[in-house]
């Protein structure tokens, strides 16, 4: 079973927008991320607590993709 991850991963030029990965684990996140952008860093990985998507986040593990004109924000677990 796999799991929704969010990304923070910079390019030369700059962060790209958010970026989501299916994954059974933050590891195997960091993974399929760093073969989608071997060019990159991936700066962070995390689960992305309550953030809701409308677009497609993809359904099996190693489905990575971009989120245009939605940038990273750390997730928020509620706890204060």
């Amino acid at each position: 079973m796999t799991k929704l991850f969010i990304a923070r991963v910079r390019g030369p030029s700059g962060d790209r927008p958010l970026v989501t990965v299916r994954a059974a684990a933050e590891g195997e996140a960091k993974l399929f991320l760093e073969a989608a952008y071997p060019d990159d860093d991936v700066v962070e990985v995390a689960e992305p607590g309550d953030w809701v998507s409308t677009s497609d986040t993809g359904t099996t593990a190693g489905d990575v993709r971009e989120h245009p004109g939605v940038a990273w924000q750390a997730p928020t677990t509620g706890l204060s």
